[in-house]
């Protein structure tokens, strides 16, 4: 495939991409996911419901992503910080007699009392002050429309959770290729005095091989995923 790629920078100072937690604990990969990527598009375009259609043609373009932390005053990478465990619970404190608290509290899918009640406790990870480089090649008859809804969203943008506000322009260009694009967000990553500390590969390479289940195949309320090799190229 020729199709260019668009760069986004995504950087906040909390983060969280959810790929394989459910329920009570809700993890972070190390890095944003492909359908975490491909959701904050569909945000932009202000674009709900089963998307398959629109899915389907970005499930086989090329991700790359690059991860960013921050220099010390030695120009030294500042060592991770980790992961940020945040204690939730979600109904706690609601009159169940007044209507308008009572929908605040949760329940089963037919709208009866939760077993066990209506409180529950989650335990929600974050990454903190990670920036990471995203070179995502995109269909060519895309790319112009995904680019405006960047710079003009119709729905807030964020990196993984509500609560994960970006803190810079997401949205940096398209370019011809990947080098041309991570190019770029190395110049970005200078200019903020950060340094690269892995890179992520589609496809098995030398490096640290994982499979996710994180390629969308239909969002909505019944959603769908296949899986994907990536490799982990860690920096020296």
């Amino acid at each position: 495939m020729s199709e260019s790629y668009l760069l986004l920078w995504l950087e906040a100072p909390l983060q969280s991409w959810g790929y394989d937690s459910k329920f009570g604990r809700r993890d972070s990969l190390d890095f944003p996911t492909k359908s975490g990527v491909l959701g904050l598009l569909c945000c932009a375009r202000g674009a709900g419901g089963e998307q398959t259609e629109w899915l389907r043609r970005w499930a086989d373009r090329d991700m790359q992503v690059e991860a960013y932390v921050p220099a010390d005053r030695h120009g030294k990478a500042v060592p991770r910080l980790p992961l940020m465990r945040d204690f939730h619970m979600v109904g706690s404190g609601y009159d169940d007699q007044d209507p308008w608290e009572n929908l605040l509290i949760p329940k089963t899918s037919d709208g009866k009392k939760a077993v066990g009640g209506g409180t529950k406790m989650t335990y929600r990870y974050y990454l903190q002050d990670m920036a990471f480089a995203v070179a995502l090649q995109g269909p060519g008859s895309e790319l112009q429309t995904v680019a405006e809804a960047l710079q003009n969203p119709v729905w807030d943008l964020y990196l993984g959770r509500k609560n994960c506000a970006p803190s810079e322009f997401i949205f940096q260009g398209v370019y011809a290729d990947a080098g041309q694009a991570l190019a770029k967000a190395r110049q970005l990553a200078e200019d903020k005095k950060r340094l690269s500390v892995f890179h992520v590969l589609e496809g098995e390479h030398e490096g640290e091989v994982l499979t996710l289940n994180d390629v969308p195949l239909q969002f909505g309320e019944h959603k769908q995923y296949r899986d994907r090799r990536v490799t982990v190229l860690r920096m020296e």
